[in-house]
């Protein structure tokens, strides 16, 4: 069985820097953890790139052989990855144990985690090769600052859920560059009433049963809590990677071995 963490989220909203600083907080805590490149633009990298879709193609190569722009440039990159999948991500993919923890730092073009089926296929491929796979979707703590804004995020969030069919842990990014935190503790496990209050206050009388419907379709699909991460604080950090780590069941195969182990060791001592 091996772990997967797709890491998906707006444009900005700090995957790489949530990457970078995953792995040296694994690295201090003695745990192995592997990168996964997954965007075709990116240049800079604070993480040891354990895998990297530039190998498989560059959108630089695409824009200017293709003439296309950056986002058309990378809808085809990630089509063509999703053509490799049994050819490049296999190969790849082989270099690594059973029970590895591989992590991928996606694009941030909303549109591959909510419209297309792109990432969709890349998770099914991986859960054919027996991977758990957990989406981790950040959202900018200093975008949340009103109930619209909260709104807009959750719906993106949600869309990427029902899209990806995974596991979900949704993560308020840079809290850490958050001038006032008291701007979003009402948006941190928010009381769903006082949302719809909140926000029928800040739009037009016309769209309050829309506003009631956005509102009931929080609720019910539990997309209203979100986990604050400061990455100057390694507690911080801790909570959100065992979060994740609840989520995609890492480490309960490894007590169950140790379980069998001590068992055919009492067995072996009773037989002697």
């Amino acid at each position: 069985m091996g772990y997967a963490q797709l890491v998906i989220g707006p444009a900005g909203s700090g995957k790489s820097t949530y990457c970078s600083s995953l792995y040296q907080h694994c690295e201090t805590v003695g745990r192995t953890m592997h990168i996964v490149n997954l965007d075709p633009a990116a240049e800079i990298f604070n993480y040891p790139v354990a895998m990297d879709i530039r190998e498989l193609v560059s959108l630089e190569d695409v824009m200017e052989e293709l003439s296309l722009g950056p986002n058309g440039g990378l809808m085809y990159c990630m089509e063509y990855l999703e053509d490799s999948l049994h050819d490049w991500l296999d190969e790849e993919l082989e270099n690594y144990r059973d029970d590895d923890y591989l992590v991928f730092d996606c694009p941030g073009q909303i549109e591959l985690f909510t419209h297309v089926p792109v990432l969709k296929n890349f998770v099914e491929h991986l859960k054919q090769k027996n991977f758990n796979v957990c989406a981790v979707y950040l959202l900018d703590s200093q975008f949340v600052t009103d109930v619209t804004k909260f709104i807009s995020g959750c719906m993106a969030s949600l869309s990427a859920m029902i899209q990806l069919e995974l596991p979900h842990v949704n993560i308020l990014s840079k809290m850490d560059l958050l001038k006032d935190k008291r701007d979003i503790e009402d948006y941190l496990d928010p009381e769903p009433r006082a949302l719809l209050s909140e926000l029928n206050k800040r739009m037009a009388p016309q769209f309050a049963k829309l506003n009631k419907s956005l509102i009931e379709m929080v609720e019910e699909y539990s997309m209203v809590s979100f986990i604050p991460l400061d990455l100057r604080k390694e507690r911080s950090i801790q909570y959100v990677l065992s979060e994740i780590d609840n989520c995609i069941q890492f480490g309960e195969d490894a007590d169950v071995k140790v379980k069998d182990f001590d068992e055919d060791e009492d067995y072996g001592d009773d037989e002697s």
